[in-house]
């Protein structure tokens, strides 16, 4: 990315940033949690934490994905807690979320080492006279300065081989980190920027016994934002091969990286004029993630881009971890159900192609600049089949093309990025993916390069060619706020969720999203997509259910022939809005809370309703005055209907609570069911206060229960 554009997008989001807390003003109080510090805690320890964001002024407890993390506040500290790490909790990243009287926030990202000491950042420490003296095996919390940088001094062994890792952007900071080493006399030894996503890495076999200086600062000198400085003499893993592997098969990989203990032995891959260290682990892929699409994950796969984004939306896969009881580090693989193929070099020319079979998953790497890989395979059958790269996916730094060459030499297609970005959700991807149709009996040769002719040790993907075999991954992300925000259903009414789905190889049935594990008095009606890449998905509260904040479970059901796929729904978070740019990424909970009352609420007289292709279902919606206050206009809207569905907007005037609405229905709209979704908006008196005598008008927007149209075929003239 060029620097220049970076800085620009950056100092972009910080303006909106600021822009957020006005628009969400607009709305009924939402938690936003835009920081927490430090950013990490060793396990088994206790640490001082502090949080910022909009609407916190009554939150008192944190909320953690696991049992192993509490928080406790912290007496006459404002917005401070205690987290106590049990020292049981594995290396890793875990989601935090806020809760308090409005509700529950969205996650920021907490990160979870073993046998580091922390350390506080201390001030002054701007200049190398004045520089901090930490540790190795030290994770420092830091915040970055204005207009200057972050000093601190370590002493190290000849031949000791030092780790230091600024991470940021990895932990849901918006600070760009550069970062050098020196000597201490003020010799610059090493420099780094963005090299895990926008984090620095610096890998540093130490010279001679001294003290040594690293400088962290923001790249456009910005302050205030936190990061997790680890030096370290600890196992960390860089890179991993093969990058794919066969689940339920124990598989023999690779591991190139620094410290990795016994059994490892000097490689002859390199980095930065270092040599890597290799070890040999045995690895299993449970049967269930091929067998349900899944991709459990350790680490949050938040380095896979210099911006954060939800590039595993369409993986299904593991993490491979050296070591739980070490640094939170791991690798992202493929898991498949068919058997891997290993790239075989030379193949960088037509005439030397890799001779494969089909179905194909190779496990490939460009080793060198310029590297161009071709494999040769011979279709068995006539048909669709599907081409797909993976290498943003799993983290694997190329930007590749795919091209298509039949036996006569004729290009007949060429693959590059897919993705889809909606609203908050950032799918998009420089991974090629598409079908193509090819003739059995004949050959086809492949070429897979980078874009910008890289390679290295880093430089790895995927490619996988099979018949045509429909599938899909669904998404779920709150959409509601203009900025980052949690999902809370005030009781009596509604909230409403984007649903995000990728056909996968030419899948165009209905899908069906329902909701397992619910408390009582919440609902999630049944939502049918219906050869779409969106919905929207409608959470409602009863007017008497009880307060409330835990995760719920989502899943999405469909047809592949005869077969019935079952999928889990993924749930993400929106991390920042970037220069108009929507950035987000996956988290392991969909989390919800139940509050206060609505101030209105609507809903359809009838919950299905059958209509012809080509005709309008005249429809009764009611409307409940909820707030004996409210006495404004509600207007309706549609949110996001498919484009066969016509909603004119209109509104309830005065005193009405019915609507007579009409939904128009295209004459070539495929037959089946359709799940539709209306958002209401009134001007609501408010005050957070409740014994105020004040209560300014503020816009609520609240989405009514959803309806599903049965579309049938037109009768015939």
């Amino acid at each position: 990315m060029n620097p220049r554009l970076h800085i620009f997008r950056l100092l972009t989001a910080t303006l909106l940033g600021c822009c957020f807390v006005s628009l969400a003003h607009a709305e009924l109080p939402s938690i936003r949690f835009d920081r927490l510090t430090p950013l990490g805690a060793s396990a088994g320890t206790t640490v001082e934490a502090e949080i910022a964001g909009a609407d916190i002024e009554e939150v008192r407890s944190l909320w953690f994905g696991h049992p192993g993390l509490t928080a406790v506040p912290i007496e006459g500290k404002d917005r401070g807690f205690h987290i106590q790490v049990a020292s049981d909790v594995p290396a890793g990243t875990y989601d935090v979320r806020l809760i308090g009287r409005w509700g529950v926030s969205n996650p920021r990202l907490f990160s979870i080492d073993h046998g580091l000491s922390d350390v506080t950042e201390a001030e002054p420490n701007n200049e190398p006279s004045t520089a901090q003296i930490v540790a190795v095996n030290s994770a420092i919390a830091g915040m970055s300065d204005g207009n200057n940088e972050d000093v601190f001094r370590f002493t190290a062994k000849a031949r000791q081989r030092i780790l230091i890792d600024c991470q940021a952007g990895k932990l849901d900071s918006m600070l760009d980190a550069t970062m050098s080493l020196a000597s201490s006399d003020g010799r610059l030894l090493a420099s780094s920027s963005d090299h895990n996503g926008r984090d620095p890495l610096i890998d540093f076999v130490v010279p001679a016994d001294g003290e040594y200086l690293v400088r962290v600062y923001d790249l456009s000198y910005r302050g205030g934002f936190p990061y997790r400085l680890l030096i370290t003499d600890r196992s960390h893993v860089e890179t991993v091969f093969p990058r794919a592997v066969q689940a339920g098969q124990n598989v023999k990989i690779v591991a190139l990286g620094r410290n990795l203990g016994e059994g490892s032995v000097e490689s002859s891959w390199r980095e930065a004029d270092v040599a890597y260290v290799e070890r040999t682990f045995d690895f299993m892929a449970p049967l269930e993630i091929a067998a349900g699409g899944l991709f459990p994950f350790a680490v949050h796969p938040t380095d896979h881009s210099v911006l954060p984004t939800a590039a595993t939306c369409t993986l299904t896969g593991a993490q491979f971890q050296a070591s739980p009881n070490g640094l939170a580090n791991s690798q992202t693989l493929v898991v498949t159900d068919s058997a891997v193929t290993l790239e075989v070099e030379p193949n960088n020319t037509q005439e030397k192609a890799q001779v494969v079979t089909l179905p194909l998953f190779v496990s490939g790497r460009f080793d060198q600049p310029r590297d161009a890989d071709w494999f040769e395979f011979e279709v068995p059958e006539s048909g669709q089949y599907g081409f797909d790269v993976y290498c943003e996916r799993i983290n694997g730094h190329a930007d590749p093309y795919l091209v298509v060459v039949d036996d006569q030499g004729n290009r007949i297609n060429e693959l590059d990025d897919f993705g889809h970005r909606i609203n908050a959700f950032d799918g998009h991807l420089r991974d090629p993916a598409g079908m193509i149709n090819l003739t059995e009996k004949r050959k086809y040769r492949v070429l897979v390069q980078d874009r910008y002719r890289r390679g290295g040790a880093r430089y790895q993907y995927v490619l996988a060619i099979q018949k045509q075999k429909p599938d899909f991954y669904a998404a779920v992300i709150h959409s509601q706020n203009p900025g980052p925000g949690g999902t809370t259903v005030w009781r009596g009414g509604s909230v409403y969720m984007d649903v995000i789905i990728h056909q996968q190889q030419g899948y165009n049935e209905p899908i069906t999203i329902t909701a397992e594990n619910l408390p009582p008095g919440l609902h999630v009606a049944p939502t049918v997509i219906n050869n779409n890449s969106r919905g929207t998905l409608i959470i409602s509260a009863d007017d008497n259910a009880a307060e409330f904040t835990g995760p719920i479970k989502l899943f999405a059901t469909g047809k592949s022939g005869d077969q019935t796929l079952r999928r889990e729904v993924r749930a993400y978070s929106r991390v920042w809005t970037d220069a108009g740019m929507n950035s987000s990424r996956p988290t392991r909970d969909l989390v919800v809370a139940i509050r206060d009352s609505a101030p209105y609420r609507m809903e359809w007289s009838a919950d299905n309703v059958e209509v012809e292709a080509g005709q309008e279902a005249m429809l009764t919606l009611r409307l409940t005055r909820r707030w004996n206050d409210l006495k404004a206009d509600v207007t309706v809207q549609p949110i996001s209907f498919p484009g066969n569905f016509q909603l004119a907007n209109t509104s309830f005037k005065g005193d009405q609570t019915e609507l007579a609405i009409p939904i128009a229905v295209q004459a070539n709209t495929r037959p089946g069911s359709y799940t539709l979704a209306i958002l209401g908006q009134a001007q609501v008196p408010f005050n957070k206060d409740a014994e105020a005598k004040e209560r300014p008008n503020t816009l609520v927007s609240l989405p009514g229960r959803p309806i599903t149209l049965r579309v049938i075929e037109a009768a015939k003239q």
